[in-house]
């Protein structure tokens, strides 16, 4: 790092490798090289804003030369210009990572248009550097040039530089003026016009990123650049006597001979894919062969890091046939530098042929700015369901199926608690109710069209008593349904048994313009009666809830503070001035987190600057850390707990176990009851004792309401000592349950009462359950339904986490809604003590339509949500100190600083307000 006076050299650089490196990539390349020198550097005139652009540690804005920022320094009044700014060092300034950009053995030019203005007498320095990152060795930084700049005109900074050796990161920037000085930037120029292989590097990785980077997309030349995984590929003009023809071109490729569902048709793309870069991938494809009609294709990518760690990265997958050809379509981004790239398509069962009509990987364009949602007119809280009372019969109302519609008496008259606690005061029900027999298949039951009582973007609460008739034998699902152009989409559902009233309660929304929507209620045996009673389906208004949500907010999550200034000089006098601000809220907001992330510098930056706790998506999981058995890999954990403790991040251990058989990895499931509760002891004690005192959580056995693999082959205790020999083993670690759907109604398996159950069982076996994980996979949430929920669990008296919060929607602003609607739920529920995202970043994310921040970086309209409600629970507050030498204050719990203000001085302190009821009293030292 550079500061003004300082003779820059490339410290302790390696020039041992430079010929082997070059020999080795010199084996790539043509042997023709062009003369034309081409920019490597990604928006060099800041044209399009500061994208691939960089500050390091201050701020950087975008400006034209003819606004009142450019201080008269002459220019094309059309042209932009970068004003970095708030610097504090003299090595700050604004960085683009030129990885997989530049080659060893090229000499590069590099001319820089640079400028500086604000508080400066006579010139400063502006200097050009290049940083060099190594996976193992201390970080280089090499002195390309550096030139004297004045405030009032605009200077070409030159140099050149030469890497000797390949480095896994490689950052060109601009630094040097003095702290406080801003450096202004024009544009930026990186060529080489030497001829060297690097040329045809720097041609054949397009830069640019606007081109298609498979070479020999759609066959022309042959099978060219294209081979086997696995299998052979051969080319087609047609197959099927004729019934299969390309969709364009004159030919196709067709993946054969495949054994293996991974085998496909691949291709090597190394140096021509970008990272931190989001690509987009189509494939025009088809299968054909063994008898299958209908088979997932999937494209994938294969990623070798320098240091051998090896990658799969899915891409997209669609449902492909033997009739016609469809496309795939996705994204993908390398978060770090790899040494090998290979794209491929697979899936089918073997047997099975892929055929390949065109593949395209090029840049994925820049979505257009999103726009809020247009809803006019919308009646929050109407019941769109007509006829509820039923005072004209079943008017409006038709049999699903042959089953027969009456009118019977004697429900409830009141609301169901969810729909009260939306609508608040309502008019009694009529106590009528529609009576549902002679139904013959589950699916039978009361139907209504609502096609035109619906509008886009509005969250719908789904609200209704339901009952079985007699006769029926065992537990009875029943559901609200909806049909939209034929899809089913849940309402809510509920399970019974006996012959009384039960509330049903969900929610939905649609973003999508049908053609036909239909609400039913199904779900009974065929032959059991079902009753209806009140059903409600209505608009909420969730911000009106917000108001209540934040006056619980200010009671449970703040604390009365007493300030109590103690100054043996007396110095500090009645009516000195006091500024607080709060730097950190303590509660836990945290994110799930993969290992491909922390390659990405920016990923980095924005979760430890915005969480405080984190979760792996799936690196400590068993069939992560043991694939084959005796095969432990604790690599990838290590790496992530190490990053986590660098920064004061806390973690939670995700998962000791997983219930669900599907999850278990197929060495586990091939063994007999005895291995199997050996293995699983062998799992409890390297784990637990590897990571002892370093997880503050643990979720033991994920998602036992959903699966039962181990208690079925271990036994009914095999969970509990799951718990208890994890206690044993790592007494600090607080263990917790972990299941989905438990929140929203929408899955009879994990209702809150059944939660309970499976936690009180838990607990009469000796089980130290710890605390209650609520996964919160979430779509349309409703406020008053997630409140109920947990109401529920809080009786137990035990911690509740939202364990992997996420929630989705096409639209930004709707998904920000969504998101707000449960941070402040939870923020607002005294039982809850810890919220996690299952992620935040495009394409890392198990769910589309979900992320916080896109692909490159730039924050979204949800994410910008999630970062106004980070700032809006950090407390802020002046004044003067009284009387008594004392300042009041109420303020979220977390850490603070305080200034101060006397005639003769200012004083800064720091001090931090702890969890608790009664007001606190902190004495301030000011000796």
């Amino acid at each position: 790092m550079f500061c003004s006076g300082f003779s820059g050299v490339m410290e302790g650089a390696d020039r041992s490798n430079k010929d082997n490196a070059e020999s080795e990539n010199n084996g790539n390349m043509t042997n023709s090289w062009s003369n034309h020198p081409t920019n490597i550097i990604l928006n060099h005139d800041f044209c399009q804003g500061l994208h691939s652009w960089h500050p390091n540690c201050c701020n950087g804005f975008v400006v034209s030369s003819k606004s009142a920022n450019s201080e008269g320094i002459p220019g094309d009044p059309n042209a932009p210009y970068v004003v970095v700014t708030n610097r504090k060092e003299c090595w700050q300034g604004l960085e683009q990572d030129i990885t997989g950009r530049v080659n060893t053995g090229c000499t590069y030019t590099v001319s820089a248009c640079v400028g500086v203005s604000g508080p400066l007498q006579g010139c400063s320095d502006v200097q050009a550097t290049l940083k060099l990152e190594y996976k193992d060795l201390a970080t280089k930084y090499l002195f390309i040039g550096r030139i004297r700049v004045s405030k009032d005109q605009w200077e070409t900074l030159k140099g050149t530089f030469t890497l000797s050796t390949l480095s896994n990161r490689v950052v060109f920037y601009l630094e040097g003026p003095s702290p406080g000085v801003d450096l202004l930037i024009k544009s930026v120029v990186i060529s080489s016009t030497s001829s060297s292989p690097c040329e045809a590097m720097e041609k054949r990785c397009g830069v640019a990123g606007d081109e298609n980077i498979i070479l020999n997309p759609t066959f022309e030349d042959g099978l060219n650049n294209w081979s086997g995984r696995g299998c052979q590929v051969v080319l087609h003009d047609s197959m099927a006597d004729g019934k299969i023809l390309p969709q364009s071109g004159k030919v196709f490729a067709a993946a054969t001979a495949r054994t293996q569902t991974w085998n496909g048709i691949q291709q090597e793309i190394t140096g021509r894919v970008q990272r931190k870069l989001a690509y987009e991938v189509t494939a025009i494809v088809r299968i054909y062969g063994n008898n299958i009609t209908s088979a997932g294709v999937q494209a994938t990518l294969w990623v070798q890091m320098p240091d051998k760690r090896e990658q799969y990265i899915g891409i997209s997958s669609v449902q492909a046939t033997n009739q016609d050809w469809v496309k795939l379509q996705g994204k993908f981004l390398l978060n770090g530098s790899p040494a090998s790239v290979v794209i491929y398509l697979e899936g089918p069962p073997p047997g099975t042929d892929i055929l390949i009509n065109s593949l395209v990987v090029k840049h994925a364009e820049k979505a257009p700015p999103p726009t809020p949602p247009v809803i006019e007119t919308a009646a929050y809280g109407v019941n769109i369901v007509q006829n509820i009372e039923l005072d004209d019969g079943t008017n409006g109302w038709f049999p699903l199926g042959n089953c027969t519609l009456s009118v019977g008496t004697g429900s409830p008259h009141i609301l169901p608690s969810m729909a009260r606690d939306s609508l608040g005061v309502h008019e009694p029900l009529s106590g009528r109710y529609i009576l549902v027999t002679n139904r013959s298949q589950t699916w039978m039951g009361p139907a209504q069209l609502i096609t035109d009582q619906l509008k886009l973007f509005l969250t719908y609460q789904v609200s209704a008593w339901v009952k079985i008739g007699p006769g029926a034998s065992g537990s009875q699902n029943i559901n609200v349904a909806l049909s939209v152009d034929g899809q089913w989409v849940n309402g809510g559902q509920v399970e019974t048994s006996d012959d009384l009233w039960h509330e049903i309660g969900g929610s939905f929304r649609i973003e999508k313009q049908p053609s036909r929507v239909m609400v039913y209620v199904q779900g009974p045996n065929s032959g059991v009666d079902l009753m209806v009673a009140g059903l409600q389906i209505f608009a909420v208004d969730r911000k009106a809830r917000f108001k209540h949500l934040k006056r619980e907010t200010d009671k449970i999550r703040k604390r009365d503070v007493i300030l109590k200034f103690i100054d043996p000089h007396g110095g500090i006098s009645f009516g000195s001035l006091v500024k607080i601000q709060q730097t950190k809220n303590s509660f836990p907001f945290g994110s799930c987190i993969n290992r491909t992330n922390i390659d990405n510098e920016d990923f980095v930056a924005f979760f430890v600057k915005n969480f405080n706790w984190a979760v792996f998506g799936n690196e400590l999981k068993w069939y992560w850390t043991e694939p084959q058995r005796g095969n432990l890999n604790y690599r990838d954990a290590d790496e992530m707990l190490d990053l986590c403790q660098k920064n004061g991040i806390d973690a939670r251990g995700h998962c000791i176990f997983w219930e669900v058989e599907g999850a278990v990895q197929s060495w586990v499931r091939a063994l007999s009851s005895n291995d199997l509760a050996a293995a699983v002891q062998n799992r409890l004690t390297g784990l637990l004792t590897r990571y002892k005192g370093k997880f503050r959580h643990y979720d033991v056995n994920n998602e036992m309401l959903h699966g039962s693999f181990y208690q079925d082959r271990l036994g009914k205790g095999a969970r509990a000592n799951m718990f208890k020999t994890a206690h044993q083993l790592d007494p600090a670690a607080v263990l917790f349950v972990n299941d989905y759907h438990v929140e929203d109604g929408n899955d009879t398996r994990s209702t809150p009462e059944k939660y309970i159950q499976q936690i009180l069982d838990l607990q009469e076996q000796g089980a130290p359950v710890g605390g209650i994980g609520i996964q919160g996979h979430i779509d349309s949430p409703v406020g008053s339904i997630v409140r109920s929920a947990l109401d529920k669990l809080g009786i137990l008296g035990l911690p509740i986490w939202f364990t992997e919060l996420d929630v989705s929607s096409i639209n930004e602003y709707v998904r920000g809604d969504d998101l707000e609607v449960m941070i402040r739920e939870a923020f607002a529920h005294p039982a809850v003590e810890g919220i996690m995202l299952w992620g935040f970043w495009e394409l890392f994310m198990s769910r589309e339509n979900s992320h916080l921040v896109d692909a490159e970086g730039e924050v979204n309209k949800a994410g910008k949500r999630y970062l106004e409600l980070r700032n809006e629970w950090l407390t802020s507050a002046h004044g003067h100190v009284d009387e008594q030498g004392e300042f009041r204050f109420r303020g979220f719990h977390g850490t603070y600083e305080m200034e101060i203000v006397t005639l003769s001085k200012t004083i800064s302190r720091t001090f931090v307000v702890e969890k608790g009821d009664s007001p606190v009293v902190i004495s301030i030292d000011l000796h």
